[in-house]
């Protein structure tokens, strides 16, 4: 019989990394929502997505079951909400500061999990989320002394808001991970929510094809977000998502990372001790693999 602990910490490392791909996209998105605005930058990234994972799909075509379908189409919706806010408000606040602002997500899924998933939180793993979120507190003292303006502030709210709608995809993301394979996940996620943009059209005008210098980008944000959708389905597919939840915490570090190089936004003191807390919290979770036991060992 297998032993659970090397596969959850080796999904635990693939996590991460799928966080670390879906950092660099928000970074590129970013750029293209301030370019083009919202609507477009979302529009052009599904569809190239549906394009880059459906060539995967259709190597190896799978019909999911109504019940799979029923959460694939769910958490399609979802993302249209969640995403369409967080990118918004993206645009209008500094990298780090959204993603540390998004942080609330993993906390509040790690009690949805123990609720609608009767997975079993671990004192540690609780504790790791704790220490990673003093951490963000800390970071969120030291960027609310500047002053961004009101639209700063709007866009906070909405990244706030959609940290909650993330906790429940987080939920959504293992139950997903259960029934469908990683290339199943990538091309339904991205056709639903293609599709979900398409019908709002009308609302918001239309959107015309991106210039041509803008064009590779949406090409590359697609591909790190089907890269990351690929990663993430593999790993919540080997641990639970209570455990996997303090992986988010890691993007902050790559949002001060891309915030710096791209975009040249700077990091504060403040900024730099919650990063310390984040790693420490992160590190001492990947540290406990004991404290969860994934309810299901896929072979790779």
């Amino acid at each position: 019989m297998s032993n659970p602990r090397p596969t959850a910490l080796i999904a635990f490392l693939v996590g991460s990394v799928g966080i670390a791909t879906f950092s660099g996209m928000d970074a590129v998105m970013k750029g293209l929502v301030i370019a083009l605005g919202i609507y477009p930058t979302m529009l052009w990234r599904m569809l190239s997505g549906v394009a880059m994972s459906g060539l995967l799909f259709a190597a190896r075509p799978v019909r999911p079951a109504r019940s799979t379908m029923r959460i694939h189409l769910v958490r399609g919706i979802l993302t249209v909400v969640m995403a369409m806010l967080f990118f918004w408000g993206l645009a209008k606040v500094p990298l780090a500061q959204a993603i540390a602002l998004a942080f609330i997500a993993p906390l509040i899924s790690l009690f949805l999990a123990a609720a609608f998933l009767g997975e079993t939180i671990g004192r540690k793993t609780i504790l790791a989320s704790l220490i990673a979120f003093a951490g963000v507190l800390l970071i969120f003292t030291g960027q609310a002394r500047a002053d961004l303006g009101h639209e700063a502030m709007l866009g906070s709210i909405a990244i706030l808001v959609s940290a909650i709608c993330y906790a429940v995809n987080i939920i959504l993301m293992r139950s997903q991970a259960l029934v469908a394979g990683p290339i199943e996940i990538a091309f339904f996620q991205n056709l639903i929510v293609a599709v979900a943009l398409l019908l709002a059209w009308p609302l918001f005008g239309g959107a015309s094809f991106p210039p041509a210098d803008q064009a590779p980008f949406v090409l590359l944000a697609a591909f790190l977000s089907t890269v990351s959708l690929l990663l993430l389905s593999w790993a919540y597919a080997r641990a639970e998502a209570s455990y996997l939840a303090a992986t988010e915490y890691t993007s902050f570090l790559w949002a001060m990372l891309f915030g710096w190089l791209v975009f040249r936004e700077t990091v504060s003191p403040f900024t730099l001790a919650g990063a310390a807390l984040i790693v420490a919290g992160c590190f001492l979770a990947a540290r406990r693999p004991q404290d969860v036991t994934p309810s299901l060992e896929v072979a790779a």
